[in-house]
């Protein structure tokens, strides 16, 4: 019999560790983009593939712009609706779908300070 309840334990162990190994196999295939959040930063994220988890770093110097998530209104009308950065190094991790992010500095979404992701 207690042999019969050491196989049940190496059983769940052994999934408790599969469970582990994907878990960690996702985690490890997270990216992190550095981001040229300059004017004309729309065009950045062309071509590129993104995955929920994947973490944006926003450089900039924070006495001349901002980073802001918005939504797809904010986005498109560049109005500050969302949750503003303003380190000068804003480490931002996507979910699945598409995050909108402008510069909310007068005038910068306008000139193309602005950015769509899209992330499975």
């Amino acid at each position: 019999m207690a042999q019969g309840r050491g196989s049940a334990a190496q059983g769940l162990s052994l999934g408790l560790l599969l469970v582990c190994l994907l878990v960690g196999a996702d985690v490890a295939a997270a990216a992190t983009y550095n981001v040229d959040w300059s004017f004309g930063a729309d065009s950045w994220s062309k071509g590129k593939n993104f995955r929920a988890g994947d973490v944006l770093v926003f450089s900039y110097d924070p006495s001349v712009h901002n980073v802001v998530a918005v939504d797809a209104g904010g986005y498109s009308g560049c109005r500050e609706s969302g949750t503003k950065y303003s380190s000068g190094n804003d480490r931002i991790t996507l979910g699945r779908g598409t995050s909108y992010f402008i510069c909310s500095i007068s005038g910068h979404c306008g000139a193309g300070m602005k950015m769509a992701v899209t992330a499975s």
